[in-house]
C-alpha cells in the first residue's frame, strides 16, 4: 500500500468535515477529485475506508486506522515544515560555540543574555576549544562559531574583530611590585606566576612579554578558576596577569593593584571565526554586534572595535 500525507490529509478533513462536499472545500479540491482520491485509496488497502450509507460520513475501523496515524504524522511534519521556514528566515537555527579563551565566559554569558532575549529558538551551546581543535572543529561544521585571538588564514572561515583588550599585572596591594608604574619581563624572574591551566601559547603573558624576553618567572602554578587566582593574589601567594574585563571590579579593591605590561602596555584584539557562507544570517550578525557593544561596556568603554 502506498500512502501519500495528501492520502492522510484526506481522511482527517473528511472525519472533521462529516462529509464530501465540505472536506473538498477545506482541501480546495473538487468533489469529484476527492471520491476518485477515496476510490483509489480504498483498492490499495483492500477494504473500506467509510461507512457509505452513514449520515454524517463516518470512518470504517480501516479508516479509523489510518485516522489515528493521520493525527500523529501531520503534526510532526508541519511542526518540521515550520522549523524550515524558521530556518529559512534566520529565526532559528544553532550556534554552538568554541572558546579559545580561558576567561571569557566573563564577558561572554552577559552578551548571551542579552542574546536569547531576540533568538528564542537558536539552539546555543558553549564548549570550551582548549580541549579539543576548535578550528577544524569550525570547518567541520561541529561547531558554528570559535572565540580566538590567534586570527589564522582558514579556507572558508572569516575572522570577525570583536573588541581589543590589555592583559594587566596584578598584584596585592602590599606586593613589592605595587609601587612601580607599570610592569617589565624582568620583575618576573622572583615570582610565582599564577595562570590559567593551559599551554604556554595561549597564555598573554608567555606570548606576548616573557618568552619574547627569554625571562622565566620563579615558579608557576595552574589555577582553573578567576576567583581563586584573584583571592590568592590578595592573599599574596603569587602574582598574575589577567584580561582588563576579568578585573573591571579589582581596580576599585583595595587589596589589589593592576599595571600595565610594559611602559606602553599591551593590547591584543579577540576575533569570532564563523564560516564565511553564515555571515549572514541574521542571528549570527546580531550575535557579532552583541560581543562588539555589550563586551566593550564591561570594561567600561563605549566604542567597539570597527
Amino acid at each position: 500500500m502506498h500512502l501519500e500525507f495528501r492520502h492522510l490529509k484526506t481522511i482527517k478533513a473528511i472525519h472533521d468535515a462529516g462529509g464530501l462536499a465540505r472536506a473538498a472545500d477545506m482541501l480546495n479540491i473538487t468533489q469529484s477529485a476527492l471520491s476518485h482520491q477515496i476510490k483509489g485509496l480504498e483498492e490499495q488497502a483492500g477494504v473500506e475506508l467509510f461507512v457509505r450509507r452513514s449520515r454524517p460520513l463516518k470512518l470504517s475501523a480501516a479508516g479509523h486506522r489510518l485516522l489515528r496515524l493521520a493525527e500523529k504524522i501531520l503534526p510532526e511534519v508541519a511542526a518540521a515544515e515550520e522549523d524550515f521556514r524558521s530556518l529559512r528566515s534566520g529565526k532559528s537555527g544553532r550556534l554552538h560555540m568554541a572558546i579559545e579563551c580561558h576567561a571569557c565566559f566573563e564577558w561572554l554569558f552577559p552578551v548571551l543574555e542579552e542574546f536569547r532575549k531576540s533568538w528564542p529558538d537558536v539552539d546555543v551551546d558553549i564548549r570550551p576549544g582548549l580541549s579539543f581543535g576548535a578550528l577544524p572543529a569550525l570547518q567541520k561544521e561541529e561547531v558554528d562559531l570559535v572565540v580566538s585571538s590567534d586570527p589564522e588564514t582558514l579556507a572558508g572561515v572569516s575572522f570577525e574583530p570583536l573588541f581589543d583588550y590589555n592583559p594587566v599585572f596584578v598584584a596585592s596591594a602590599s606586593h613589592p611590585l605595587a609601587a612601580k608604574p607599570w610592569v617589565e619581563a624582568a620583575d618576573f624572574r622572583d615570582e610565582l606566576l599564577i595562570t590559567y591551566p593551559v599551554e604556554r601559547s595561549r597564555l598573554d603573558v608567555f606570548s606576548q612579554l616573557l618568552t619574547p624576553a627569554g625571562v622565566e618567572p620563579r615558579a608557576l602554578r595552574q589555577v582553573e578558576l578567576t576567583a581563586v587566582i584573584l583571592l590568592l593574589v590578595a592573599s599574596n601567594r603569587g602574582v598574575a596577569v589577567l584580561p582588563d574585563w576579568v578585573v573591571r571590579e579589582v581596580r576599585y579593591n583595595s587589596d589589589y593593584v593592576t599595571r600595565p605590561l610594559t611602559r606602553a602596555g599591551i593590547t591584543r584584539r579577540l576575533y569570532a571565526a564563523v564560516r564565511t557562507d553564515e555571515l549572514e544570517k541574521p542571528y549570527v550578525a546580531d550575535v557579532l554586534r552583541l560581543a562588539r557593544t555589550v563586551a566593550p561596556r564591561l570594561r567600561g568603554e563605549a566604542d567597539p572595535v570597527g
